[in-house]
């Protein structure tokens, strides 16, 4: 009895398997931090390295440059299908360059369930080598496969300041566009906060703290009044947080500091949080008159909703998924966001959440369990073979 189209990818998925978590743990031992930018570079010529020896030669190719931030990566491959699917991953990390060097091996759960951890492995590294092999597998299963442009940006975790515009036109271009960040939990992602990154400045007066501290004016204590109220203009019930991330400021112990900066990492729900938020913090005021506080109100990502696009995407991941084998593929709202925000803020098909299965991203021993490896690839295999035509033909 000869298997099913599905069943037989899933078999191949599971074949390759190895060779797979290979290419994951080759882009996890190559450090990328965000903010070095030659391990950025290495780390990007590595991925493409990785892609051309999975893929061959792509039918275009363009590396944008980022300034002061990680460049920008493009690869087309055309397809024998007449849909064009974007397939999206960041390559840069929130680690900092010799992490690697003291990172141990998590202990096997108490079922006994392997895992593999590294930095960036969770986020996102294991979803970039799916990304790659899910091409390969659709274009080896003989069956038509739509033209796929990855787009791999070094500057996610920081933003996206300089891949944004490119994110965007690439979704423009496509049909669909599927983000390849990890899942929650094994869940598609369809909604994410949006988010801010606040600096804030507060300027004050130098004074000798000895001699003459009457005569200054510290910014730093007038900072720390402002971070504490800015936490009480949070709202945790409509999912709304605040967080000061970073401080700086003064500049030795017996001046009373002239000036202090805060970064301050803001989520929102609802772009009726962002006005409020912007409200809300606009109208504190610190108990120093002499101090100045300037606020730079910097909204680097639009929440993220499942839109009228987006949902008739993931009822054919569902499909795909039950087609091979699986019970259910549950979506979830997650706090994180991600590129797959602007994507949506465009009014655009856009999937997220498809990569790896595991956790802990951004925290000591983030980790996947390599036997989902197999089937989250033949998940996004299987979803390029159903887009050989655009979405709703």
């Amino acid at each position: 009895m000869t298997a099913s189209p599905a069943a037989a990818l899933t078999a191949r998925a599971l074949d390759v398997s190895s060779e797979i978590i290979t290419d994951i743990l080759t882009l996890v031992r190559h450090e990328s931090s965000s903010y070095d930018l030659p391990a950025l570079a290495a780390g990007l010529d590595l991925l493409r390295h990785l892609a051309v020896h999975r893929l061959g030669r792509p039918d275009r190719e363009q590396r944008h440059p980022g300034g002061e931030h990680g460049d920008t990566l493009t690869l087309s491959y055309t397809g024998t299908g007449a849909g064009h699917v974007a397939l999206v991953g960041h390559y840069d990390t929130v680690w900092p360059t010799g992490t690697l060097a003291g990172w141990e091996q998590p202990e096997a759960s108490d079922h006994g369930r392997e895992k593999l951890s590294g930095p960036g492995i969770f986020d996102m590294k294991t979803g970039l080598a799916q990304g790659i092999w899910a091409l390969k597998l659709a274009r080896e299963s003989g069956a038509p496969v739509p033209t796929v442009t990855f787009l791999f940006n070094g500057d996610e975790e920081i933003g996206s300041l300089s891949s944004r515009p490119l994110i965007e036109e690439v979704a423009q271009k496509a049909d669909v566009t599927l983000v390849l960040e990890p899942t929650a939990h094994g869940a598609v992602k369809t909604a994410r906060k949006g988010s801010g990154i606040f600096r804030v400045t507060a300027t004050g007066v130098e004074a000798h703290a000895g001699l003459a501290p009457q005569n200054g004016a510290s910014a730093i204590t007038a900072l720390s009044e402002f971070v504490v109220a800015a936490a009480a203009v949070a709202a945790p019930g409509k999912g709304t947080t605040i967080n000061t991330g970073l401080i700086q400021g003064g500049s030795a112990t017996n001046v009373v500091a002239g000036q202090a900066t805060a970064s301050v990492d803001i989520r929102v729900s609802s772009v009726a949080e962002q006005v409020r938020v912007d409200h809300g913090l606009d109208a504190i005021q610190v108990s120093d008159p002499r101090v100045r506080i300037d606020i730079e109100h910097t909204w680097n990502r639009p929440p993220m909703t499942l839109n009228a696009a987006s949902a008739p995407l993931l009822a054919l991941a569902r499909e795909v998924a039950r087609e091979q084998g699986r019970d259910d593929l549950p979506d979830a709202a997650v706090g994180g966001a991600s590129d797959a925000n602007f994507v949506a803020a465009l009014g655009l098909p856009v999937l997220c959440g498809i990569g790896a299965v595991g956790d802990g991203a951004h925290a000591q021993g983030e980790f996947i369990y390599p036997d989902t490896v197999p089937a989250q690839t033949a998940l996004v295999t299987g979803l390029l073979g159903r887009l050989a035509e655009p979405l709703g033909d």
